[in-house]
């Protein structure tokens, strides 16, 4: 799974895509293609290039995130001998502060909030998040949010259903006549279910905006990184006789090289 994660954190994206007006339904959005390359994937072909879409918005009762990842492996196949696949994520969430129309406000808590996710893609990976969400101040970051789901499998997959912590994160320094942006994500699946281990996907990137740099004029052109670090990746326990000796580890350590533009 790619989620370059940036998450563009729904919070982030207001920064990126305007000014609200007060009473608008849509009161901004956000729109950017991805392009990554990276090798040492664990699971799938080693060698992989992704594009993916995301789209952030704000709404007058809260938020959507969503994105889809194309995912192609060079020559490679996976376990479905599939020498591309796709996966992608929905992500509306309901704020209670706009709702109540009052500001829930207290401590380090900006807002309080009802997350959702419907995870989507090939070969049986559909799962269902819901819960509880807060977004914090956090000195210096642009956004930080913290979103916590139970989370079910979709059909007939074993499973009961885990809860899994989503922080989620942006911080933005300036350099020279730019900016560096590092932000993302991590999915911390806390328990073990029948069918699925507990698992820590950590993914953030780090971009220089280099179309700000040489004034061309768009949105934003991000060149970067993206780091993915992934212990018992989809759930499989590295210890394991599958993780051992015929997956070489489930456990992924790797790197991207990334390309970003806004529109």
């Amino acid at each position: 799974m790619n989620r370059p994660l940036s998450l563009l954190s729904l919070g982030g994206a207001l920064l990126l895509g305007g000014q609200a007006h007060a009473g608008d339904v849509l009161q901004w959005q956000d729109n950017s293609l991805t392009y990554l390359y990276g090798k040492d994937f664990k699971i799938d072909p080693a060698i992989q290039q992704t594009l993916t879409f995301e789209h952030a918005s704000g709404w007058s009762i809260g938020d959507l995130f969503l994105f889809v990842d194309s995912i192609h492996y060079n020559g490679g196949r996976n376990g479905a001998n599939d020498s591309r696949t796709f996966y992608g994520e929905i992500s509306p969430r309901l704020s209670f502060g706009k709702l109540l129309d009052r500001k829930l406000e207290f401590g380090p808590i900006e807002d309080v909030l009802l997350a959702a996710t419907y995870e989507f893609g090939e070969d049986d990976v559909d799962a269902y998040l819901l819960g509880p969400a807060v977004d914090l101040k956090v000195p210096g970051f642009d956004y930080f949010q913290i979103n916590t789901y139970y989370r079910r499998p979709d059909g007939d997959r074993d499973g009961r259903g885990v809860w899994q912590i989503t922080p989620v994160w942006g911080y933005t320094l300036p350099l020279g006549n730019s900016d560096l942006l590092i932000d993302g994500y991590m999915d911390w699946v806390v328990d073990n279910d029948d069918s699925y281990h507990a698992n820590l996907h950590f993914n953030p990137q780090i971009k220089y905006d280099l179309g700000k740099a040489m004034g061309w004029g768009v949105k934003h052109f991000y060149v970067g990184l993206e780091y993915d670090y992934w212990k018992d990746k989809y759930g499989i326990d590295n210890r394991s006789y599958l993780g051992d000796e015929i997956l070489g580890g489930t456990d992924q350590n790797t790197a991207s090289l990334l390309l970003k533009v806004h529109f």
